[in-house]
């Protein structure tokens, strides 16, 4: 891997050859078929990877959910893992595998979703979806059902209630232990940034009755023999626990390190997810491209931060993995003006000149693209960084050139790249003023 150092716009060279390369290495894509190029890269991996340039954009949604039906049905892959909350990702997972305890009705499940920023997970494209996974599941036995599950560690106060309410029912000598770590979390609302605000100014915090819950509830699982799933997301949010209050309390002091729990929070969600599942399981990951694309072909190495897609590519052989970067040189898209602030559709301006973006929107002459990217690690045109759009849940498309677009090897990020040259935003299911109108093309050709 290639060391990362900034290199500015005006010391770019041949640009036109990039083009031509780029143009002559891609596969236009129009319809589902024109992916097959991606399936047969992709081969027999366990890991397939699949980001996103935004929060939302409706193709990227559309096309990670095309990618991962053929992964499904073609490949056997045994479950989706995404960039959300486990509680909240788990009542899908039940949904989606028909688990008689829950609503018959995906937009029923995603209206759940309710932490900001909501349309990241309740909308049109996932209920689609999910309608459609269910449906595969319907006449699978239980332990070949496809499963859906967030990998994040938000859902601290969530993840207390789950336990609370499944060790009421089974183990109330635990149920009390669990009692006292949400006694102790209770006087902040359950809100991971007060607690963690607070903690700065009294030193003392709830470490130890997290720790104490996962250890006992551990201990205790093999006692458990109610539903297995239900008894590995027990253990699963009292995990989320631990290590969302170590993360809040690490956020507030600033640096990479709160960052950096946050991913390997994921990546250990992500392998216990596949013992889980047992020999021969495969994951696809739905998560942004900072996420999915390996750090150390970007900046972030050097400030000290690791991702998924690092952790994962380090610990498994080169061709068990494969990672698929997306993005967009113009469209719109779903965000916020700040934290919390209400959702709307932004315009996404022209990608800058000499972007990652730029380049693919000249080569492709305005048409969606599909590029094998790490068959270009040996071409030198492409070993240094190129800019390459980011946008987060907090957007400002006037100010974008500041600080929007993240210096990439892009070769050496993703496997593969898959280039919408215009985009739409997504759908949210509770953006007003028409919260819970169906679109006029749902569900989008499932």
């Amino acid at each position: 891997m290639k060391k990362i150092r900034a290199i500015p716009r005006e010391q770019l060279k041949h640009e036109s050859d990039m083009i031509d390369t780029l143009r002559e290495s891609a596969v236009i894509v129009e319809e589902e078929s024109d992916l097959d190029a991606l399936m047969k890269q992709i081969g027999d991996a366990s890991y397939v990877l699949l980001g996103e340039a935004t929060h939302g954009t409706h193709e990227f949604y559309l096309w990670r959910a095309r990618i991962t039906q053929r992964l499904i049905q073609e490949k056997g892959f045994s479950f989706v893992g995404v960039e959300g909350d486990w509680p909240d990702c788990y009542k899908l997972n039940r949904y989606v595998k028909n688990y008689p305890d829950t609503p018959g009705d995906a937009v029923d499940v995603l209206h759940e979703f309710n932490r900001w920023p909501t349309w990241m997970w309740a909308n049109w494209e996932v209920a689609a979806f999910a309608d459609w996974l269910r449906k595969f599941n319907k006449d699978r036995s239980r332990g070949e059902k496809v499963g859906f599950y967030g990998l994040d560690v938000y859902s601290l106060g969530e993840s207390l209630e789950a336990i609370l309410d499944y060790l009421e029912k089974t183990d109330m000598a635990a149920y009390e232990t669990a009692r006292k770590a949400m006694a102790c979390f209770e006087p902040f609302g359950f809100e991971g940034s007060d607690y963690a605000r607070m903690t700065q100014m009294v030193p003392e915090h709830c470490t130890k009755e997290v720790v104490q819950l996962l250890s006992e509830i551990r201990q205790k699982v093999p006692q458990y023999n109610t539903d297995h799933e239900t008894v590995f997301s027990t253990e699963q949010n009292a995990l989320v626990a631990v290590n969302a209050e170590h993360y809040y309390r690490e956020m507030i002091g600033g640096g990479p390190e709160s960052w950096n729990i946050r991913d390997r929070h994921m990546v250990e969600t992500l392998n216990r997810l596949m013992d889980f599942h047992g020999e021969g399981a495969k994951a696809v990951v739905w998560e942004h491209n900072t996420h999915i694309g390996d750090a150390r072909a970007t900046g972030m190495s050097r400030q000290g931060m690791v991702n998924v897609g690092e952790l994962v590519t380090e610990a498994h052989d080169e061709e068990e993995v494969v990672k698929v970067g997306f993005g967009t040189h113009r469209g719109r898209v779903i965000a916020g003006s700040r934290w919390g602030d209400v959702m709307r559709s932004m315009r996404v301006p022209e990608g800058i000149d000499g972007s990652w973006e730029y380049l693919l929107h000249h080569a492709g002459k305005g048409r969606d693209l599909l590029l094998n990217t790490a068959a270009l690690r040996n071409d030198t045109l492409f070993e240094q960084p190129i800019g390459h759009r980011a946008i987060g849940v907090v957007y400002h498309p006037d100010q974008e050139h500041r600080g929007n677009y993240v210096p990439s090897i892009i070769p050496w990020r993703y496997e593969a790249f898959i280039h919408i040259d215009k985009t739409e935003a997504l759908k949210p299911l509770h953006l007003e003023p028409n919260g819970n109108q169906m679109p006029e093309t749902f569900p989008f050709g499932f």
